[in-house]
This record gives structure tokens, sequence and C-alpha cells, in this order.
């Protein structure tokens, strides 16, 4: 499967502050790729520059064969982007917002009605093209922003946080119409998220912290890359419980919300060994699989939380301009 993003040494710096700090990657055509990480990572400073909204520092990076600073028009005419705020027009109707799409990316006008009712029906808004947007729900909203997406037939689609601050329920229906999208157009797409769930739906995951590239596998190979199981105790005394872990047992623990976590090797062997042996007095223990969320505090740490307090990536001064 070939190459339908190539990324190499890539970087985005203001002033002395790095954003994106020497990203190397390649996606493959047709796959779902997520970018997985807390806010303020380098996730949108990413897909700003993949769209050729700002210019990189450093690095080179093709989308379609074609370079994102050098063939601007042509790295757009194959990409689709939905950006984590409504861009859509409120006061127009999903109709009318899909038309100026069209005429802004010179669909032609022969096949504009037929695009427009192909991109409706995917995301089943026929019945709705002629309501003005500003009466449509959120995930109405986020809907017709992955149709309008869609009506120039992109090579890729990039999805930045695209069920942010939707109820559970309308974000399955999203990636209801995500995964059709692969099944039926043969899309690349291109995930930013800091959901774990959403996370999961990936073909590969590559995890950025801090403008780095710090992991990079199928969903499954990342937890798997824990080894074993996960043990969660409480004790009444946690700071020594902590100690016993890894002077008897030669375990790395982590304290998380209170809770202490460290990886076993066939866990439900050790389990009953621990709970036989161990010295302290044992309030709470459970055994269980590895989640993308273990996998991220493993690399970094800490977790990935929805309520993870946003930060502001950077941007340039006034007196500094991006080429657009």
């Amino acid at each position: 499967m070939e190459n339908i993003i190539e990324i190499k040494g890539l970087k985005k710096s203001y002033d002395k502050f790095e954003a994106v700090k020497d990203v190397t990657f390649n996606v493959k055509s047709g796959e779902i790729f997520g970018f997985l990480g807390p806010n303020g990572a380098g996730k949108s400073t990413t897909i700003n520059m993949l769209s050729t909204m700002k210019k990189p520092s450093a690095g080179v990076a093709l989308i379609n064969g074609f370079d994102i600073v050098n063939e601007k028009e042509q790295v757009r005419q194959s990409i689709g982007i939905i950006f984590q705020e409504n861009t859509l027009d409120d006061k127009l109707t999903a109709y009318e917002n899909l038309l100026l799409h069209c005429q802004l990316y010179h669909v032609d006008k022969n096949v504009r009605e037929e695009r427009i009712s192909e991109v409706l029906e995917m995301v089943e808004l026929t019945d709705k093209k002629d309501k003005i947007v500003k009466t449509f729900s959120g995930g109405m909203k986020r809907r017709l922003e992955i149709a309008r997406g869609l009506l120039h037939y992109p090579k890729v689609i990039f999805l930045d946080e695209p069920t942010v601050g939707l109820d559970p329920q309308t974000r399955e229906h999203i990636w209801q119409y995500i995964l059709k999208l692969k099944e039926k157009a043969g899309i690349t797409v291109f995930l930013t998220t800091h959901y774990m769930d959403e996370a999961e739906n990936c073909d590969r995951i590559a995890v950025i912290d801090d403008g780095r590239i710090i992991a990079m596998d199928t969903p499954e190979g990342l937890k798997n890359g824990l080894g074993g199981d996960l043990m969660e105790l409480s004790t009444e005394n946690n700071t020594r419980a902590v100690e016993i872990i890894r002077e008897k047992y030669h375990k790395d623990p982590k304290m998380k919300d209170g809770t202490i976590v460290f990886q076993v090797d066939k866990g439900k062997e050790f389990l009953v060994d621990f709970v036989k042996s161990f010295e302290l007095p044992i309030q709470s223990i459970n055994l269980r699989r590895p989640t993308l969320n273990d996998v991220f505090l493993n690399l970094t740490g800490r977790e990935i939380r929805e309520d993870t307090q946003l930060k502001k990536e950077a941007t340039d001064t006034s007196n500094k301009k991006d080429n657009k």
C-alpha cells in the first residue's frame, strides 16, 4: 500500500518556542491514521502545516505526491479538512453551504448537483438540505461539515477533533460515517483526537507529546507493548506499598488517582500469590488489560483526559506572518 502522506523532519517554531519538533512519519493510502495526544501537543499545528495554512520552519511533507510548500494548490485540491470549530455559514441552508464549497473548489458545474446529493445522502441529511444551518444540532452540523469536505473527492480528509463537545450517542453516529468513508470511498482519514475510544478505530496511531512523535503502531500493538496485564491496588499505606512492590516484586508502580498501578505477566497467577503473600492489608485490588490511556500514561507519566485544560498553541505575532 503506497504512502499518501510522507513527512520528514517537519518542524514549526515561533521565536524560541518549538511547537512541532522534527516529526517524521508516513500515512498509507486508505487507512485511518490517528494522531493521539493532549491539547497543546502539536496536533493542530501539524495539521495546519499539512493543509498549507502554516508554513513549516523546516522539513518536507508530501500529500498525494505534492509538496505542501511549493505545490499548495495541488495539495489543497487533494485534501478535505474539518476543523474543531464550526466553520459553516449558519445563515445559509445546508445546500447553499455545499454549493458555496463547490464554487470555491472549482467543482465542475455539470457534476455539482450530483456531488451534493451524494454527500448529503452519505451523512443522512438529504431531507434537511433546505433548512437553515443555525437550526441544526451540533451533531448535524458536524455531519454537514464532513459532507462538505468530501465534495471535491479529496484523497485525504483531515478531521481535527471531529467529535469534541458532542454527546456519546452523536459521537458514535459520526464514527459510523467516518468508517463508511473508508469502506465506500477509499479515502484516507487523518484524525486528531484525545478520546481513547475514538483512537481504537484507527488502523495506526502516532502518539505525539510536546511536539514529538513518541510512539507509533496499531492500537493493539501499542497496548501489547506494555506487556501483560495491569494490577490496580489500594492499601492503608500506599507509600509503603509502592516500596514493597519495587523491592520484593521488582515492578515499577505508578500512582493514579490514589491507586497503585503496575504491570504483571500472567496476571491471574500473579494475583493469587500476591494476595496471599503481600504484607500490608489490601483495601482493593483489580486486574485488567491495558488501554490506550495506559499506553500514554506509561509513555509520558500522565493521562490524556477529556477535561484537559485547553492550551492555546503558539500563533504568529502581528509582525510575523506565515505564507499562506
